[in-house]
């Protein structure tokens, strides 16, 4: 993309092979994730957004195809899963620093790992590292339909909790094949819904007000708010997105720098609730471990058949544009994914 704006800047083009630099590996992408971030990043709607022309993906899934000066593994044809360190996922090559790959079982197909990967990932980071969830707890899910909510919903169900998912009347039946309790978020008052749930009993043996030990926000605006008075006490409010911010590929900027203060306002409000801004380039820099840990974390469950990703299409990498277009029109289910090469 050589320009913001609509899903019409991303272009195919033919580029030199590119070569791996010290510590880098080259991959022969077979598939790339297509993230609503992908969406934000094209806008020109995030902070880090890199200044165009830039190739955009978070996430790939591929074969080692050449190392570069001082790498000894991963070998030569060993498929591995990463996120590339400055993006350009949606390719046929990229280079990517050593440390930031994950060897992947070749089992496992490359669509489904791609699926699995950045959602996941990102899911498995909030659930267990920000919101520190137990067995038997309750959880809200936004958009519960979508890749990051299908993955919130399945790692949820697999942690023992008790899951509420919003998302059109068209979506429930996924929502609840997945295990939680679908709400229609423009027929029903997801606070009002929730809250008329006991949260459990106390010492004393009363009960707690209800409401949800977790809630799962990429929405923004006034939705965090709401998200917010959903929390039984010591519940967390976990951000990580402000899709509203976006309309027709142009970013409110009032919106988007409005809700990043409001978790910041609630997070620091003494009210036994928490609220926190979920990113994973933060998280990392806080515990550089967690990286591999939780994407290796994913790709086991993956092996074992524990997770099984919602793979909403499979389309060729020339049609990026195309799964822009149905990734913003908000008509899949689960996640989309780019077919780079076969395997």
């Amino acid at each position: 993309m050589t320009r913001f704006g609509g899903p019409e800047v991303l272009e195919v083009v033919e580029d030199r092979l590119p070569e791996p630099r010290y510590d880098e590996v080259r991959v022969r992408v077979l598939a790339a994730g297509v993230s609503f971030g992908d969406v934000l990043m094209r806008a020109g709607a995030l902070p880090e957004s890199p200044k165009p022309p830039f190739t955009p993906g978070y996430d790939i899934a591929g074969v080692v195809d050449k190392l570069g000066e001082g790498v000894a593994s991963p070998a030569l044809g060993q498929m591995v899963v990463a996120f590339p360190k400055d993006l350009g996922g949606y390719a046929e090559f990229v280079c990517v620093p050593a440390p930031l790959l994950v060897p992947v079982p070749d089992t496992l197909a490359p669509a489904a790992t791609a699926a699995a990967a950045l959602n996941y990932f990102v899911a498995y980071q909030m659930l267990h590292r920000i919101a520190k969830v137990q067995a038997g707890q309750r959880i809200l899910v936004h958009g519960a339909a979508g890749g990051v909510g299908t993955a919130l919903l399945e790692l949820g169900a697999l942690a023992g909790l008790e899951v509420y998912g919003t998302a059109s009347k068209s979506k429930h039946d996924l929502v609840t094949q997945l295990g939680a309790v679908p709400i229609d978020y423009r027929e029903e008052d997801f606070v009002a819904a929730v809250r008329r749930r006991p949260a459990g009993a106390r010492r004393d043996g009363k009960r707690t007000r209800g409401g949800v030990h977790a809630a799962f926000d990429a929405i923004g605006g006034t939705n965090f708010w709401r998200s917010y008075r959903s929390l039984a006490p010591g519940g967390r409010l976990v951000a990580y997105g402000v899709s509203r911010s976006i309309k027709n590929a142009r970013r409110n900027r009032a919106v988007a720098v409005s809700s990043f203060l409001l978790v910041k306002l609630l997070g620091a409000a003494p009210a036994g609730r928490r609220a926190f801004f979920y990113t994973a380039d933060s998280l990392s820099k806080r515990h550089p471990q967690s990286y591999r840990e939780d994407l290796a974390a994913v790709v086991d469950l993956l092996k074992q058949e524990k997770i099984a990703p919602v793979v909403a299409k499979s389309l060729p990498l020339e049609e990026a544009a195309q799964a822009h277009e149905l990734l913003e029109g908000s008509s899949v289910r689960g996640k989309i994914v780019l077919v780079c090469a076969e395997p």
